[in-house]
């Protein structure tokens, strides 16, 4: 009899202790880059929610992704390992064969193991990159990640162009209709759901404004096409920058801007993109308020990031791929028991952080092979002092490093650039090539990876590499033709 008290004791003892655990709700945001209210990069962006959500909480202003492609990014996120050690350069192989060749413990698993109630729904890993008999592992459920595709063009005139993805426009008619809403819809049925005594790990990753961006009429009309700015470019931005930085984004489907200025769709591309950015926006207004009805708000860290920015016409291309400051940096808000509210960090900030700052502010063990390093003291004192810049690598050989002013990149070929982010934001002056900068570019080059492995066994993609025999850059197991314009 006193045997069964005791363990009955040490049940509702465990118990206890998982109802106070803090809840995570971790919100993954497809192909956003920092056009968002609160970062002040471009006043057109309308994000009422997550400007809402950053005030209760730190935003950090400086913050930017591992890899500026999708499986890249989200892999090492979700492993705390960058892709120069993992070998993830592309959109396959996919993270758990990486991670089981590398014995990873992934972000999920550290929390379903730990007792948390785990959920995901939408886009967290890529799409595909995780086969069914692995997904137990990973989550204990798994909802629905509905693809947003059409079976021909709808909008866009882009000549030549058989990507159904490179396609914008009004469509459907309502919100519901949209795969954020549904995506939305199963993260609010997941927190209504969530027992009372266990804490809830869930995680919902909306899909705007990536490709194709679609976006109900209504989302549009807030954005005038009459009152709209275009980014702010320099039409011979490409004098001063190394080949191989255009290599990186050689023959990709995205329209470069000669393209959309030709079929005059640059305009309604950008209308687009803000249009996509405020529906998802809706979304996650949605979502939230389904968290403070839940009652859990109080013990719930929110974090919301996107997995890497995306070009407008900067640099005079659209998309992603590159390693300039429009593909690497992206919105990162926590808000939640033990953070700063309205606080604001300009420090720089990787990605790869999450991993670790998650670890400590649930109250559990440190992993010392996570490669990121903790936000803690940043979310207590936004103004504390951070050690380590942010480095995003895009194919072997390939890193930009950020710290709070510079942006320092190396290139396979040894090419280089260097950018002073306070004077020159939109990256329009190269300094590499500046002798009084030498001593810069040696102390940020201290800061590339040690760690650099070629591509994972099994990697199929668009690929770029560097032959150091013939000094040549290779696009897909073929020498460029360096006259070929990329």
């Amino acid at each position: 009899m006193k045997s069964r008290l005791l363990a009955l004791l040490g049940t509702l003892v465990l118990t206890a202790n998982a109802a106070d655990r803090p809840n995570v709700l971790f919100i993954a945001i497809d192909d956003q880059n920092d056009w968002i209210g609160c970062l002040g990069r471009n006043p057109q962006a309308i994000t009422p929610n997550i400007d809402a959500l950053a005030k209760r909480g730190t935003l950090f202003t400086n913050a930017h992704c591992q890899a500026p492609l999708c499986n890249p990014s989200r892999s090492s996120i979700l492993t705390g390992l960058r892709p120069s050690t993992t070998g993830i350069h592309g959109l396959v192989p996919g993270i758990r064969q990486v991670a089981r060749t590398k014995d990873a413990v992934t972000l999920p698993q550290t929390f379903t193991r730990a007792g948390w109630q785990t959920y995901t729904c939408g886009k967290i890993y890529h799409d595909g990159s995780i086969a069914p008999k692995d997904r137990a592992s990973e989550f204990t459920t798994w909802g629905p990640a509905p693809f947003q595709g059409l079976p021909e063009k709808r909008f866009a005139n882009l000549p030549g162009s058989p990507i159904k993805a490179m396609d914008w426009g009004p469509f459907p008619q309502r919100d519901e209709d949209t795969v954020d809403h549904q995506i939305a819809t199963a993260a609010i049925k997941a927190l209504k759901e969530s027992p009372a005594d266990k804490p809830f790990f869930i995680a919902c990753g909306f899909r705007l404004p990536h490709v194709p961006i679609f976006a109900p009429q209504k989302w549009f009309d807030l954005h005038s096409p009459d009152s709209l700015k275009l980014p702010e470019i320099q039409e011979d931005d490409r004098k001063d920058t190394p080949p191989f930085s255009w290599y990186l984004h050689w023959k990709l489907p995205e329209p470069r801007l000669s393209a959309l200025r030709q079929t005059g769709e640059w305009k309604s591309l950008v209308r687009a993109y803000l249009a996509g950015t405020t529906c998802m926006d809706a979304q996650v207004g949605r979502l939230l308020t389904a968290l403070q009805e839940s009652g859990r708000a109080g013990n719930t860290i929110v974090v919301l990031w996107s997995d890497h920015g995306w070009h407008l016409g900067e640099k005079l291309i659209t998309g992603k791929n590159t390693l300039w400051e429009p593909s690497t940096h992206v919105p990162l808000v926590f808000a939640g028991p033990g953070i700063a509210k309205d606080a604001r960090c300009t420090r720089a900030v990787e990605l790869l952080d999450i991993y670790p700052t998650l670890l400590d502010l649930t109250a559990q063990p440190a992993k010392a092979e996570l490669e990121g390093h903790t936000l803690l003291p940043q979310l207590k004192d936004a103004t504390a002092p951070r050690e380590w810049p942010a480095i995003t690598t895009h194919n072997q050989g390939n890193h930009a490093i950020r710290n709070d002013r510079w942006r320092y990149i190396r290139y396979a070929d040894g090419s280089e650039e260097l950018y002073d982010e306070q004077a020159d934001p939109h990256e329009w002056k190269n300094l590499a090539s500046d002798p009084s900068k030498a001593d810069i570019k040696t102390e940020l080059a201290k800061w590339l990876p040690k760690t650099d492995v070629p591509m994972a066994p099994g990697s199929k993609q668009r690929t770029l590499s560097y032959d150091p025999a013939t000094h040549r850059a290779v696009w897909e197991g073929k020498v460029i033709d360096p006259t070929e314009e990329p």
